[in-house]
């Protein structure tokens, strides 16, 4: 355990971030599951609705350093992909 003042302080700020930052990398995996979900329906209009909510989450989450802007840029072009292959007419 830290014993100087400022290690302290720098204990209890850091697990302030970890909680703040969990909830945030929870609420992301959650938009990005429900995106998911909706695809194995195949329901495209309920995928587009929660893929345009998952976007906003994911976007703020890297905006706040949460998750790197390269990793949120991933998860909505590979969720865009799989909407637009589920959405584009077979033939």
């Amino acid at each position: 355990m830290a014993n100087h003042p400022s290690a302290l302080k720098r204990a209890r700020q850091n697990e302030v971030r970890r909680v703040r930052n969990k909830s945030y990398k929870t609420r992301v995996k959650k938009a990005v599951k429900e995106v998911r979900i909706a695809l194995s329906e195949n329901s495209v209009d309920q995928a587009r609705n929660s893929f345009i909510k998952a976007v906003s989450i994911i976007q703020k989450a890297a905006s706040k350093g949460v998750i790197h802007k390269n990793q949120a840029s991933r998860k909505i072009s590979r969720l865009a992909t799989q909407i637009n292959s589920l959405a584009a007419p077979e033939g």
